[in-house]
């Protein structure tokens, strides 16, 4: 009989997250993961500023917290120091795609040899649900009323596609949590990721696209269709980059 229990890579704490929110799910997949490659007890995370900021409770590895968009830098820091550790930051769209990017790219152009969990909800989900660099033209958030207007603020940014054009990037892939097929999809992916980086071949990112059912006033069952619907359309699904397959 198979019994399905807790992933030892979590704690007993139950989370903050609002429900139908889908970092849940995720903080569950990237547990499950660094306990099946048996790497928890080298592993150290990197917690991000945003709604995922208390992930140090619940991740059962060392973590580290970062300031604001400073993940990639804080990462950087401690891979080097314990290059044979296992590394990972967890960041929003808000946190990596915005105040963050500059620390992103360049951890991405210089190689750094760790990876990045990063959740896709196009919203500031913790700060009251502002627009966010990935907001979808025409979406409403509180600083954008009327929706996001292209001619005003250009167009949602796709940073898996950025990341794919650098060379010093391993694998980049965006997946979604919407349903069992996806989420099984999602923590192939993210296993993908931590092997590469056990592998010692550089920078991988996992872009996950999440949803905000508070934030974009949905219940749980119609924020995940608006992932399908709406954000898969602009954040199309794939392998951007794979060294493996590349080569």
């Amino acid at each position: 009989m198979i019994k399905y229990e807790r992933s030892a890579g979590l704690t007993t704490n139950a989370t903050h997250y609002c429900p139908g929110c889908t970092h849940g799910i995720l903080h569950k997949i990237v547990a499950e993961v660094l306990d099946e490659l048996n790497v928890l007890d080298k592993t150290i995370g990197i917690a991000s500023v945003g709604c995922s900021v208390l992930s140090y409770d619940y991740f059962n590895c060392d973590m580290q917290q970062a300031a604001h968009g400073r993940a990639c830098a804080l990462a950087t820091g401690v891979k080097r120091s314990l290059p044979d550790s296992v590394v990972f930051t967890y960041q929003g769209d808000g946190d990596l795609a915005s105040i963050g990017i500059a620390e992103t790219l360049h951890a991405a152009n210089r190689g750094e040899n760790f990876t990045v969990i990063y959740a896709n909800n196009t919203t500031y989900g913790m700060t009251g649900g502002q627009m966010a660099p990935t907001t979808l033209i025409g979406q409403k958030t509180t600083t954008s009323q009327d929706g996001r207007v292209l001619a005003q603020h250009g167009n949602p940014i796709k940073m898996a596609e950025i990341l794919a054009q650098i060379d010093g990037t391993a694998y980049v892939e965006r997946v979604m949590l919407t349903d069992v097929g996806n989420i099984r999809k999602t923590k192939r992916a993210i296993k993908k990721a931590f092997t590469y980086q056990l592998e010692g071949r550089g920078f991988t990112l996992i872009e996950v696209l999440s949803t905000c059912p508070v934030n974009w006033r949905m219940d749980p069952f119609a924020a995940m269709e608006r992932v399908k619907e709406e954000m898969v359309p602009v954040f199309p699904l794939g392998v951007f980059k794979d060294v493996m397959k590349d080569d």
